[in-house]
C-alpha cells in the first residue's frame, strides 16, 4: 500500500531530495493516522467484549500511536521548511524533536497501562475469548508488523530517526498485542486470570522502547560523533588533492538530516604559491558539497616540508607519542630554535575517556622529546578529537 501511494504522491519529488523526505514523512504519518484510528475502534470494541483490561489499554496504545503519527506528520513538515534569517541553517532538527515527542507518548502510555495492569492485578476478573476479539487482535499484530516493516524500511532509506522511532513503536505494540492475546486465550480456556500480569509485562516492554527511542532523537540534538564511514569518506576526498598532505581538527555539524556542516584544517606545503593553493582549497570544498552534500570550511595550515631537520624531528616525536599510547597522534608541528634550547611545537590528540589525564600526557610528552634531544623543549598542547 505505501509503495502504491509513494508513487502517486512522491513521485514529483523524485529530483529534490528535501521535497522526497518531506512526502515520505508526511504520506507515512497520514497512513498511521489512519491505520491506528481503526486498531483503535477494533480493540476498543474487542476489550468491551472479552472485559479485558489489557485489550482496553491496548487499544489506548493504538490511540496514542495516532497522536504519535500526527507528530511524525508535522515534524516532516516543519523540517522541511527552507532556511530563513531567523534559521539559517534549516528547520531539520524539528525531526529529532517529532521523534523525543514519540519517545515521550510512548512512555506516557507505559505508565497509564502499568496502573491499569497493577489495578487488574489486584482486582482479576475473568476475560472472554469471543472469536470476533481473537479476529481483532490478530488482524491487529499482523497491521502493526506491516507498519514497523514499511516505517523501518523508509527510516533506513531516509536515515530519519523519527521514523525509525515509529518503527520501534509499531513493533513494540505488535509484540504487546500479541502477549495480550496469549492472557486473553489462556484466561479463557484455563480459567487463570493473568491478564493483569500480562498487561505489567507489556508496560515494561513499552517503558524500554520508550526510552531507547528516546535516546535515538536526543543523542543527535545534544550532538554525536559522525560515523567512522562518513569520516573515511571525507578524509579520502579531501587526501585525494596531492597539494593536501594531511588533515585534523576535523568537526561535524549536524542540522538535521541533509544539512550537513564540516569545518577542518589542511596540512599544506608552505613552499607553494598561496593562490594556488587556495584555489586547490575551493575545489574540496566544492567536490565535499556535491559527493557529500556539505557545507565545509577548510583552514590551511602551512607545514615546512622542505627543513629535513623539521620533518626528521617530527616523524621521531611522533614515533615516541604512539610509545605512550597508540591513540595518542600529533599535528600543527614545528620548531624554533634559541640560543640555549629549542622549542619543539605541536598539539596532541588523544580520545575521549583515555586512560591519563591531560597532565600525564604532556609529562609523559615533555620527557620523551628530552630524552630525544636535551635541547629539546615540549610546547605541546593536548585536545580532544571530535571524530
Amino acid at each position: 500500500m505505501i509503495t502504491l501511494l509513494s508513487r502517486l504522491f512522491a513521485h514529483s519529488h523524485s529530483q529534490d531530495p528535501a521535497g522526497l523526505r518531506k512526502a515520505y514523512g508526511i504520506l507515512c504519518g497520514a497512513v498511521g493516522i489512519f491505520l491506528n484510528i481503526l486498531l483503535f475502534l477494533g480493540k476498543l470494541l474487542a476489550g468491551t467484549l472479552a472485559g479485558s483490561v489489557a485489550i482496553t489499554a491496548d487499544a489506548f496504545n493504538n490511540l496514542s500511536d495516532a497522536g504519535s503519527s500526527v507528530i511524525t506528520l508535522l515534524g516532516f513538515h516543519l523540517a522541511g521548511q527552507k532556511a530563513d534569517a531567523h534559521h539559517p541553517f534549516g528547520h531539520g532538527r524539528i525531526e529529532y524533536l517529532s521523534g523525543l515527542g514519540v519517545a515521550v507518548l510512548i512512555l506516557l502510555m507505559g505508565w497509564e497501562l502499568l496502573q491499569s495492569s497493577l489495578s487488574k492485578v489486584f482486582h482479576p476478573a475473568p476475560v472472554t475469548a469471543a472469536p470476533l476479539v481473537i479476529a481483532i487482535l490478530c488482524t491487529s499484530i499482523a497491521v502493526k508488523l506491516y507498519m514497523a516493516f514499511y516505517n523501518w524500511r523508509l527510516g533506513r532509506k531516509l536515515d530519519s530517526a523519527a521514523m525509525r522511532a515509529t518503527a520501534t513503536d509499531s513493533l513494540c505494540d505488535s509484540a504487546a498485542t500479541s502477549a495480550v492475546l496469549a492472557a486473553t486465550l489462556i484466561g479463557h480456556f484455563t480459567g487463570r486470570m493473568i491478564d493483569g500480569w500480562c498487561g505489567l509485562l507489556v508496560a515494561a516492554f513499552i517503558f524500554w522502547s520508550g526510552v531507547k527511542t528516546a535516546k535515538e532523537t536526543i543523542d543527535p540534538l545534544l550532538g554525536v560523533p559522525p560515523t567512522h564511514e562518513f569520516v573515511s569518506r571525507i578524509r579520502d576526498l579531501v587526501m585525494a588533492h596531492s597539494q593536501i598532505i594531511g588533515i585534523h581538527d576535523l568537526i561535524v555539524h549536524d542540522y538535521g538530516p541533509g544539512r550537513t556542516m564540516i569545518s577542518l584544517h589542511a596540512e599544506v606545503p608552505a613552499n607553494q604559491d598561496v593562490l594556488a593553493l587556495h584555489d586547490e582549497i575551493d575545489n574540496v570544498e566544492k567536490e565535499l558539497r556535491q559527493q557529500l552534500g556539505c557545507e565545509a570550511v577548510i583552514h590551511m595550515d602551512p607545514v615546512d616540508t622542505d627543513n629535513a631537520i623539521t620533518e626528521d624531528t617530527r616523524r621521531r616525536v611522533a614515533d615516541l607519542v604512539r610509545c605512550i599510547d597508540d591513540e595518542i597522534t600529533i599535528h600543527d608541528f614545528r620548531m624554533i630554535s634559541g640560543p640555549t634550547h629549542t622549542n619543539v611545537i605541536f598539539d596532541a590528540v588523544v580520545p575521549y575517556d583515555f586512560r591519563l589525564s591531560d597532565q600525564m600526557v604532556e609529562k609523559k610528552i615533555h620527557a620523551a622529546v628530552q630524552a630525544l634531544d636535551g635541547t629539546y623543549y615540549a610546547v605541546v598542547h593536548v585536545e580532544r578529537s571530535y571524530t
